[in-house]
């Protein structure tokens, strides 16, 4: 999910921070790309007649057809990618991942109803939202990098946290993916887009952390409790603030913990 609104306070108020661009700006860059985010976005995107795409036995494969696609265009680019693959989630996260099982199962409930009004639309919306990535489909595409000759790690936990350390590291110029969460786990640079498809048009937007803190007036640490402020996978928002409060209050009060102590007064 990411931090909430996030990327809309920083083309806000660091517009100097984002940097639209193309694929071939990337050459010979080795970036760090979110598996699990991509697979998730295969199954969504990857549809013919708003239906998965399947093989002769009925199984699956948009996550397959998406991730040689979508692997082959980056390579033809000159980018050389290394996909991270989840692994366990932390247990701070289990609150969120139970949310997420209600919401797949609410969505469950208004397909059926969908379906049988004959809705083609609104089946089409819910069924979306019951999209979840097994472990089938990381080891059926892990499988397939493999063939392809394409690295991929097993992060230890939080695939965007891995993405961030390879950053740090040096290993890889940055990390691939939706979510805004590796720029707090620290990675440098952040890249949007950079697997979507050729037929949305989609700009590539970079991320840079070093101009984002230098745009919003803040340290790393403030960035950190920004965030938690916004909302995230760890904690949801506070009732009443909004992006432009939540970044007012850490310029005026530099932490959380004085927010906290101050927020029933203003």
């Amino acid at each position: 999910m990411g931090i909430h609104n996030l990327a809309k306070l920083i083309a806000d108020q660091a517009p100097g921070a984002i940097k639209e661009g193309e694929m071939k700006n990337y050459f010979g860059r080795k970036i760090a790309v979110d598996a699990s985010m991509s697979i998730y976005q295969f199954l969504i995107a990857v549809r013919q007649n708003g239906e998965n795409l399947t093989n002769d036995n009925g199984e699956i494969t948009s996550h397959l057809m998406g991730m040689f696609y979508r692997t082959i265009r980056m390579v033809e680019h000159g980018i050389k990618p290394v996909y991270v693959f989840d692994g366990k989630p932390p247990q701070m996260k289990s609150k969120e991942l139970e949310k997420r099982l209600e919401r797949r199962t609410e969505a469950e409930a208004e397909m059926s109803k969908a379906a049988e009004a004959g809705d083609e639309e609104a089946f089409d919306k819910f069924a979306r939202r019951t999209v979840k990535v097994t472990r089938e489909h990381n080891e059926e595409c892990k499988r397939l990098l493999k063939l392809m000759g394409i690295p991929y790690v097993n992060a230890p936990t939080e695939a965007e946290a891995q993405c961030a350390a390879l950053v740090k590291e040096g290993k890889v110029y940055g990390v691939g993916t939706e979510d805004m969460d590796a720029l707090t786990f620290g990675a440098d640079v952040l890249v949007r887009h950079l697997t979507f498809s050729e037929a949305r048009k989609m700009p590539i937007r970079e991320f840079s952390l070093p101009k984002v803190l230098q745009g919003l007036g803040i340290n790393f640490e403030e960035f950190i409790d920004l965030c938690i402020l916004l909302g995230c996978d760890y904690c949801d928002s506070i009732k009443g603030i909004g992006q432009k409060r939540a970044l007012d209050l850490i310029k005026q009060y530099r932490d959380i913990e004085t927010i906290l102590k101050h927020i029933d007064t203003k």
